[in-house]
C-alpha cells in the first residue's frame, strides 16, 4: 500500500503538502498518545474526537479541499473535484466536519482504541501500550485522510494552494 508521499510522486506541490500535513499530523498524534496515558476513562477518546475535528479540516485546507476553498472553484473544476471525491470514497474530504463524520472515521480504529482503553490501567507498560496505540491510531486516521486528498487532488487536476486561495489546475489553462 503506497503512502500519501508516494502517491504524490512526480507533483513538487503535493509532495510539500504532505510533508507539511505530516508535521501537523505527527504533533497531534503525540497530544493523542499522551493523553492516551492519562487513566481517566473516556479523556482519550475526547482528546482524539477533538484532534480529529481540528486535524482533518487543517489537512483539506492545505490540499486547497475546504468547502470554503472549493465554493470558490469555476463549476466544471468543482464538479471534477465532486467526482474525485465520490470516486476516492472519502466522507471527509470536502466536507464540514461534524462530529457525527469524526465517529464514522473513528469506527475504523475501534479495536485499537479498545485495546488502548484496557491497556492504560496495567501500570506503566499499559500505559506505554496505551500511548502507542493513541499515537498509532491518530497517526493511521490522518495518513488515511492525507491518501484520499492526493488522490482527489490527483485526479481533479488540483494543486494545493494556501488556505485562503482557490487551488489550481495541475494543467496549464489558455489565456485569451
Amino acid at each position: 500500500m503506497p503512502t500519501a508521499l508516494q502517491l504524490a510522486e512526480g507533483t513538487p506541490a503535493l509532495q510539500a503538502a504532505v510533508r507539511r500535513c505530516r508535521a501537523l499530523l505527527h504533533r497531534r498524534a503525540l497530544v493523542a498518545g499522551v493523553a492516551s496515558t492519562i487513566p481517566v476513562p473516556g479523556l482519550d477518546w475526547m482528546v482524539d474526537a477533538a484532534l480529529l475535528s481540528r486535524l482533518i479540516p487543517q489537512i483539506n485546507a492545505e490540499f486547497g479541499l475546504t468547502p470554503a476553498q472549493l465554493d470558490r472553484l469555476d463549476p466544471g473544476q468543482r464538479e471534477k473535484v465532486q467526482k474525485a471525491v465520490a470516486m476516492v470514497g472519502s466522507v471527509l474530504v470536502g466536507k464540514l466536519i461534524t462530529r457525527d463524520l469524526v465517529r464514522k472515521a473513528a469506527r475504523t480504529i475501534g479495536l485499537r482504541l479498545t485495546t488502548q482503553q484496557a491497556a492504560k490501567y496495567v501500570p506503566l507498560a499499559g500505559q506505554a501500550v496505551a500511548a502507542v496505540v493513541g499515537y498509532g491510531a491518530i497517526r493511521y486516521l490522518g495518513e488515511e485522510h492525507l491518501k484520499d486528498c492526493v488522490r482527489v487532488a490527483r485526479t481533479a487536476g488540483l494543486l494545493p494552494a494556501p488556505p485562503d486561495e482557490a487551488p489550481r489546475s495541475l494543467s496549464p489553462t489558455k489565456k485569451a
